[in-house]
Formats: structure tokens, sequence, C-alpha cells
């Protein structure tokens, strides 16, 4: 590393990534451009991308996406770190078949898949499974049936991970609809967009785009976003066009020359990011996201990722709405107890989300509550809002 390489703080960086990723200040982009620049949105919870678009876009309409799912413009499809994601439809044809082989080495590895190839040649359990979705949508579990009366010896749970791992399949609407649920129904990404991925994907293309939603970031952390191993090799490649940082650890950091970095003062408004938001889980070191000791308490064992708030750009608290008949009501717990000013800022962005989320609701509350191992704990607040049920979706 060049010892004169510039050192950014935890600060500047946090304040980069606000940035990128459109937090620092609501974007006038269109919902396929945002989707685009992010490289694609996480969505284990299907309404997931609605609610990152909301959190980055001055004027999110839910119904933009959803016509996008539907007329094909956007799939959901399992790509980085092996992962549901959605992507724009060209995105997805280039993302999938960079982690392609990568996605299809876990099962490869597997001793039970060792010894299903030796029962059966798992090429004809590909060609009968991709014959079946490609004539009709399914789900994994309805081709289980077919899968057993076609090979009485094969276990079909296997054969259907088998599908799941190396055949590329979008799950098809209604899943991931807004306001609308249903299954993972799969067919394959071909069948679906009428184009074939790309033999030769371009990885130093979508490294520069990482760059530009994520940067400045390193090796570990572009290679924690993808899933992908031994990229040192593409950012050296890349090396000559890229700036060249340090953080405060001394790990060398890349970045664009010419994209944006706020002085590290700049002020960051409170937001409430979306389940499996990209901007927690982009990273090998979150520390320019979340503080130390944060991380369990947004990431749960059993792999999800909370709705967070972040306060001054840093994680400072989780968020869940629940929903009786008439009321909706985001509830708000901080890691630590903030002044009376920025209680305020925390609740008018809950009512807004409300407003968003769940527009047909009468009554909107937003409760606060401090972490019972802060110092100021129990400490408690809550404001009330009225939502007419014939208002549209707040998106402001």
């Amino acid at each position: 590393m060049p010892s004169d390489a510039p050192t950014l703080s935890v600060r500047a960086l946090n304040r980069a990534t606000l940035a990128r990723q459109h937090l620092l200040a609501a974007s006038t982009l269109g919902t396929a451009a945002m989707v685009t620049h992010l490289n694609g949105i996480q969505t284990q919870a299907p309404q997931a991308p609605y609610l990152a678009l909301w959190s980055r876009m001055e004027a999110f309409q839910p119904a933009d996406l959803s016509a996008g799912l539907l007329d094909r413009s956007f799939v959901r499809i399992v790509t980085m770190r092996g992962t549901v994601h959605l992507h724009t439809a060209a995105d997805a044809l280039t993302m999938r078949a960079l982690v392609q082989p990568a996605i299809a080495s876990r099962l490869t590895g597997m001793a039970d898949y060792r010894r299903m190839a030796e029962q059966v040649d798992p090429e004809s359990v590909l060609a009968w499974g991709r014959e079946q979705v490609e004539r009709e949508p399914a789900t994994l579990a309805a081709l289980r049936p077919s899968l057993k009366a076609r090979w009485p010896d094969l276990d079909p749970q296997l054969a259907t991970r088998l599908l799941n791992y190396v055949l590329p399949m979008v799950q098809v609407p209604p899943r991931g609809l807004w306001g609308a649920s249903g299954q993972p129904v799969l067919t394959t990404m071909e069948a679906w967009t009428g184009s074939a991925m790309p033999a030769e994907p371009d990885i130093d293309a979508i490294v520069l785009r990482y760059l530009a939603a994520y940067g400045p970031a390193s090796v570990l952390d572009a290679q924690t976003w993808s899933g992908l191993t031994r990229l040192g090799a593409v950012f050296a490649r890349l090396r000559q066009r890229l700036a060249v940082f340090r953080d405060e650890g001394g790990r060398e950091l890349f970045d664009l020359p010419d994209a944006p970095r706020p002085d590290e003062e700049v002020p960051a408004p409170v937001r409430i990011l979306a389940p499996f938001d990209n901007i927690l889980i982009g990273y090998k070191d979150r520390s320019r996201i979340m503080p130390p000791g944060h991380q369990p308490l947004i990431f749960t064992q059993n792999g999800l990722v909370r709705p967070t708030v972040l306060v001054d750009g840093f994680a400072a608290g989780i968020a869940a709405i629940t929903r009786t008949k008439s009321d909706a009501i985001l509830s708000i717990d901080l890691f630590h107890d903030v002044p009376p000013a920025l209680r305020e800022e925390i609740e008018a962005e809950g009512l807004r989300l409300l407003a968003f989320a769940e527009p047909d609701a009468t009554t909107a509350t937003v409760e606060l509550s401090a972490g019972q191992s802060d110092a100021a704990s129990n400490i408690h607040a809550s404001s009330r809002g009225m939502i007419s049920r014939k208002s549209p979706p707040s998106t402001a």
C-alpha cells in the first residue's frame, strides 16, 4: 500500500456510504435507475425492496416496482451470497452468471450430492426440472411427488435442492408484489426473460459498480457483498483507475476517483432501513454503519437482519411494525437514549414510514424505548397521527 494513501475516518466512510446509498438526501432517480445503481436489493422479506426504495427516493411509488415484476423488467432471483435479490432483468442475467459457480459449489461439495451423482446423472434431473418449470411454473414442493415417481430411489429433497442451486430460476408474481403474498413459484430465468446469461460476464464492470454504490471499500468488503472470492486480482487490474485510501486500522480501500466523499461533519438525517438493507450487509467491516457491539442486536441468530434506525448516520436502534384491524404501531427500540430533538425527528420519520407502509390504518403510533442495557433505560415516548383511509401512501 502506498505510504501516502490518505486515511479516512469511520465518520468519513459513513458519510461517503450514505451519499452513495442516497441516504443523505432523497434521490430523484426512477425506480429502475435506483435498483440498477444499488446492484440489486436483498429480498428474503418480499416487501423489503419497497421499504429500501422508500427510504432512498423522493417519490417512490410501490406500483412502479410491482408493475416491473409483472412486465418482467424486474426479477427476483438468487444471486449474491446465495440469497434472493431483486434486480432489473438485465442485471439479473449478469449477476447470476457471475455467481453461478459459487452457488453450484455449495451443493457439489456435499457428500449427499456425490452419493446422488452415483445413483443418477445430475444432468438428467436438471433437464427434467427445466422442462417441468418451463412448461408451468411450480414450487419446489410441488415437484417432489413427480420426482419421486420418476426416480423412486432418489431423495426428492436433495433433487429439488439440485434444481434450486444449479438452475437459474426466478420467483414469479404474485410473490413480491406490493400488498400481495404467495409461495416462491419458480421458472427458469431464460424462459421468464427470453434471454440467456452471458457466457463471460464482465467482473471488472461489476466491481466498479460496487464501488460506485458502496465505496470506498476493501477487497474483502467486495467479496463479502458478492459472495465471490479471489477479487484481489480484479482490484489489482483496476488499480490504476482507482483512488486508494486506508481506514483507521490501516486497511487498504479503493474508490472511484470522482465519487462523492462528503465532509465527515455533514449532517445525516434519521433514516429507517428496510430489513436486510444493502448498507448493513455489503461490507466485511461494518463499523462504518454499526458501532462495535451493535451487530448482534441487528443480525439475529436465525439469519434475519432487522429493520434498523440510523441516527447521525449510524445504527442506533431496531424497528418493527405491528398492525391491528385499524391501528398501525411502529415500535422502535433504541440502543441508547437520545436528546428530545432527535427523539422528535425519529418519531416524525416513523410516522412517515407508517403512512407509506400502512396507508389504510386509521391511527398510526410510534413508540420509542431505550434498550435495557442503556444507562438511561425505560425511556418511553409516543407520537400519534391520524391517517385517512382514502389517502395514498406518503412519498415525501
